[in-house]
């Protein structure tokens, strides 16, 4: 009985564990991520091309995003617009999960967070 409960532990978290966000501390990991790829988020309809030459450029409910970003101390720093609206200057941490999600948190990791998947 204790063996077929620690069996179904161990089959309970080694995914969890294998899946966990880890962080994107330099830019040169981010870059190797993004390039090429898509940024995007069914739920909130967002799709961001994050270019390794610092331009962000993209869209979510039919409104344009753009902007730029740099790497700051371990953080993206971005600055972007959404339609006419600024969104503002903001230095998020960026992790990623199973090489093809990424997270990015705001106020440098104390704040909100949204996740998107690299296509």
């Amino acid at each position: 009985m204790m063996r077929r409960l620690i069996l179904a532990l161990a089959l309970t978290l080694i995914p969890a564990m294998a899946f966990a966000y880890e962080r994107v501390s330099d830019q040169q990991t981010f870059v190797a991520l993004i390039s090429g790829k898509t940024l995007s988020n069914r739920l909130y309809g967002v799709r961001l091309n994050v270019s390794p030459n610092g331009s962000i450029a993209g869209g979510a409910w039919g409104w344009a995003i753009s902007g730029n970003w740099t790497w700051d101390n371990g953080f993206f720093c971005r600055d972007i617009t959404w339609g006419d609206d600024s969104v503002g200057y903001n230095c998020q941490l960026v992790e990623v999960r199973g090489g093809d999600e990424l997270r990015f948190t705001s106020d440098q990791g104390t704040g909100d967070n949204a996740s998107f998947k690299l296509r």
